[in-house]
């Protein structure tokens, strides 16, 4: 019998139905880049701690121009000084420094004239002028990152300066990758007539690592029903999301199903109203998920980007990716029956195909800065029409 075809929503609200978040762990700050916090994370103190400079020059009291100050001492970054400046005095200070008492504004150095023992400025001081108050980035006891944020270089910078040195975070998903067919054959090796280089494990591993997991198993297996039941039996094993591409069509040759369903892995769609990738599979055992894509190289990556890729984001509390829009630069020819996924490059917020959309045809995806998703009907989606873009970042 033939599986009914789910529209892409449709499948893709089934995915999220059988995600759920990954145990929290502690890490390191300096390896939680790319992780989602798993918890508040309040200020320890104030930042900075202290009035600082913000320039190299000299900690005066505020005033006029013209003035000659007596330099009575300096105040370096890390190593303040506990002298005073009183009227008529100045103290070197370096960026960073301490501000030192008495002091409430600093002349940069290009703005005085420096005999060694004096100075005299040039310009009129005012108050707070080029320093930095305690506690002006982050004041003790406030919120700094929520929990549920995405750590980007700027989160850790901030968590380090907060006071922390570990964070709890979602752990990575764990993800297994296995490219099937007997025509495959890995990178650089001598091909014979028949025989293809398998792209499909590189580029799903990458996508993998780019969505923010952790790739533990990746493999080429042929067209046996033993090798794929035993290499999908370890990668249930292993990892929180199997991802296969190829062998879930209907020929003589296509043994992945069969084999899930052997392991224990219950099907929940088979077939998208997709162009390319509508033989993409889905099913689940206890937790772990599985997706059977195309076997096609952009089917596998257009079908990564709309099903494993916001199971992985979900996974990980992420949320969901925000859409985006253009408007056709030219008219696209519409499937009668499957919303298509239309290679494109932008131009001044057009999109315009990028050539050829066959679902072998790789190196346009190379060329594309997202992807259109035209929706299905008769005749032409003409140009000027508003478009819905998937991102081509996990």
């Amino acid at each position: 019998m033939t599986s009914p075809q789910l529209d892409i929503a449709s499948a893709q609200a089934i995915v999220l139905e059988h995600c759920r978040a990954l145990p929290t762990e502690e890490v390191p700050v300096d390896e939680a880049l790319g992780l989602t916090l798993a918890e508040q994370i309040v200020a320890a103190a104030d930042v900075p701690s202290m009035a600082n400079s913000a320039m190299d020059g000299f900690a005066a009291e505020a005033g006029e121009s013209g003035r000659e100050l007596k330099v009575i001492g300096e105040s370096r970054a890390g190593h303040p000084s506990d002298v005073r400046v009183g009227p008529g005095e100045a103290m070197r200070i370096s960026t960073g420094a301490a501000m030192p008492a008495g002091a409430n504004a600093v002349a940069p150095i290009e703005v005085v004239e420096d005999a060694g023992d004096s100075v005299t400025l040039l310009e009129a001081l005012v108050d707070g002028q080029n320093v930095r108050s305690a506690g002006e980035d982050l004041k003790a006891g406030s919120e700094v990152l929520e929990d549920g944020r995405e750590l980007g270089p700027a989160e850790l910078g901030i968590a380090v300066a907060a006071g922390r040195a570990e964070l709890s975070v979602i752990r990575r998903p764990l993800v297994a990758v296995i490219a099937t067919g007997d025509e495959l054959r890995e990178p650089g090796a001598e091909l014979a007539p028949g025989e293809l280089h398998d792209s499909n494990l590189t580029t799903l591993q990458a996508m993998a690592r780019t969505a923010g997991a952790e790739v533990v198993l990746a493999r080429q297996v042929g067209d046996d029903p033993q090798l794929t039941r035993e290499s999908f039996d370890e990668a249930l094993q292993l990892a929180d999301v199997v991802v296969c591409s190829g062998g879930v069509s209907v020929g003589p040759h296509d043994h992945v199903k069969g084999a899930l369903s052997e392991l224990g892995v219950e099907q929940h769609f088979w077939r998208v109203a997709l162009r390319p990738g509508r033989p993409t599979w889905f099913g689940s055992r206890e937790e772990r998920l599985v997706f059977g894509l195309p076997g096609n190289p952009v089917s596998v990556m257009v079908t990564f980007l709309l099903f494993v890729a916001p199971a992985l984001r979900a996974l990980q509390r992420r949320a969901p990716q925000q859409g985006l829009a253009a408007t056709l630069g030219e008219p696209i020819k519409r499937h009668p029956d499957r919303d298509e996924c239309v290679r494109v490059r932008l131009v001044e917020g057009e999109a315009f195909a990028t050539g050829p959309q066959g679902s072998h045809i790789l190196s346009s995806m190379a060329l594309a800065d997202a992807l259109a998703v035209v929706p299905r009907g008769d005749g032409d989606l003409a140009a000027g029409s508003a478009i819905e873009l998937l991102s081509l970042q996990p």
